[in-house]
């Protein structure tokens, strides 16, 4: 009685600011979206942050996109064609397609986004290393000319997940690769509304009228982006128990990933449903600073590996076994190119190896700096359990806590510890974005064009570099299985579990696409 009364008064307070507020839509055509992080940076090429590269989604368009089935389909683009001897890409764009500004999108438009979006992301610098030219043919059609064949063209343009190449307008995509923009104008089926939007409050994006979608049925990021409601507001509510009770009393409608713990309280509300839209899942990894002390020594890092257990990074922040996987292989169990890492790394640790490898490489017990994230649910045990492990393992640990965001700016923070740089941090990646060696950020060894933790290891770009070439699926796995070895012998970053979770939706919501991102397109609202 009391839980049904405290929902009635959520409703009337709710019917009240609604009241006073004056003309308002239909709520059956506005959804009300958390995500699993407050957006403060809106630039998806200079962060790999999920939230933003949701709001990605909302504003701009793809040239290519991913299926449901992980098939790489057209999507600004209407035609593509390649030259016989494989160097020559030809592409040329659909009808209809205009900037939010009302301005036409042009190749010229493409050709900049290519290269903003190909200096930051991992597969993108891959690509551009084996890009000799762009050529715009006429406004809507471009080329690109390749300095020999290469096999991940289109996988590459069409990467679902962090970092996007999203298309822009040229005078945005411009900007210097690491400065932020200052616009958000894109193609996509929602404009953002600036006005409307407090950061730390909510975001707002409205349907985009002008939005021509493809004729094609909706399939995962591919086909006809058809928007069936007038509004979407992204709430910032990063306490989780708020989320529970706000979606139980019919406040939000969507909550993109619910804590694991809090699942069991969702079960039991008659007016939510569970919707597993990521069935890849997920995969949780560790990074060391490759620049600063210790962890430029091969040794230490080595050490850390050596004392990891999967098992305790999966009980502490998942909890229910049907939601985790103990999986040693880099690039995600079950799927083609996964190799189990050998012996017992990762399962088993051996804290008395770890010991006598700092002992050999002069650790001199100076903490290491361990960023904890505490405002995203999931990854907010990760740290406890990795300062346990390593301590175990003969390191000195320097846990220090902060909200979600502040790990995203200070990991970018190549200096010292003692001028706000760093040592280790977690995160993790849904599965779509790390199946082979090209597309994993984290397997990325050049140095400063590297993500954050830096390595630099030529041997490990030279296995990237004959990956990309190969065109032998038996060849390409053969070449995967070298890449985490070498990844392994030089102690690059660890992985640590696989795991799955669920969104929560009210039970008027219908049209949820299973995708590697939770995009509003297809959704409707009864």
């Amino acid at each position: 009685m009391r839980k049904v009364l405290k929902r009635t008064l959520a409703a009337m307070v709710a019917g009240a600011i609604l009241s006073s507020a004056g003309p308002v839509l239909a709520q059956g055509k506005v959804v009300k979206f958390v995500q699993n992080g407050n957006l403060t940076i809106l630039d998806p090429i200079w962060t790999t942050a999920y939230v933003t590269r949701n709001h990605g989604y909302f504003i701009y368009d793809t040239l290519f996109a991913a299926d449901e089935n992980n098939v790489v389909k057209p999507q600004m683009v209407d035609k593509h064609e390649v030259s016989a001897d494989k160097t020559v890409w030809t592409f040329t764009l659909r009808d209809g397609l205009e900037w939010h500004d009302g301005k036409p999108v042009t190749s010229e438009d493409c050709i900049a986004s290519i290269k903003r979006w190909g200096a930051r992301d991992a597969m993108g610098q891959k690509l551009m290393d084996f890009v000799k030219e762009f050529k715009e043919v006429n406004p809507k059609t471009f080329q690109m000319v390749l300095k020999e064949p290469y096999g991940l063209v289109l996988d590459s343009l069409g990467k679902p997940s962090s970092q996007v190449p999203f298309m822009m307008p040229k005078r945005v995509a411009d900007t210097d690769p690491f400065k932020q923009i200052d616009s958000q104008i894109g193609s996509g089926p929602f404009v953002y509304m600036n006005a409307e939007s407090k950061p730390g409050e909510k975001h707002v994006y409205t349907k985009n009228a002008k939005y021509k979608p493809r004729a094609e049925p909706a399939s995962g990021l591919a086909g006809g982006k058809v928007v069936k409601v007038d509004r979407v507001e992204i709430i910032e509510m990063p306490d989780p128990q708020q989320q529970v009770n706000a979606i139980a009393a019919g406040e939000i409608d969507v909550i993109e990933q619910p804590p694991h713990d809090l699942i069991p309280l969702l079960k039991k509300e008659k007016g939510v449903a569970l919707y597993n839209w990521n069935p890849l899942g997920h995969q949780f990894i560790f990074r060391m600073n490759w620049l600063q002390p210790p962890f430029n020594n091969a040794k230490i890092r080595e050490a850390a590996l050596l004392s990891i257990r999967q098992e305790d990074y999966l009980k502490a922040t998942v909890g229910e076994p049907e939601f985790y996987k103990v999986c040693t292989a880099a690039f995600i169990c079950g799927t083609p190119n996964a190799v189990n890492a050998p012996g017992d790394l990762f399962v088993k640790p051996n804290f008395e190896k770890s010991k006598a490898l700092l002992k050999e490489a002069g650790y001199d017990g100076t903490p290491i700096v361990l960023l904890q994230s505490t405002t995203l649910p999931v990854l907010t045990n990760m740290a406890p359990v990795t300062k346990a492990l390593l301590e175990q393992g003969g390191f000195k640990v320097d846990m220090q806590s902060m909200d979600w965001q502040t790990v995203v700016t200070r990991r970018t923070n190549k200096g010292p510890v003692g001028q706000g740089g760093w040592n280790i941090f977690h995160t993790f990646s849904v599965a779509a974005d790390i199946l082979n060696p090209i597309s994993t950020s984290y397997m990325v060894a050049n140095g400063d064009k590297a993500w954050f933790g830096w390595p630099n290891d030529p041997e490990m770009e030279k296995l990237r570099d004959a990956y990309a070439k190969e065109t032998d699926p038996v060849k390409n796995k053969e070449l995967a299985a070298a890449v985490q070895a070498r990844a392994l012998q030089t102690a690059q970053y660890g992985w640590v579990g696989q795991w799955y979770g669920p969104g929560a939706m009210r039970s008027n919501i219908s049209g949820w696409l299973k995708a590697p991102v939770p995009v509003m397109w297809n959704i409707e609202k009864k």
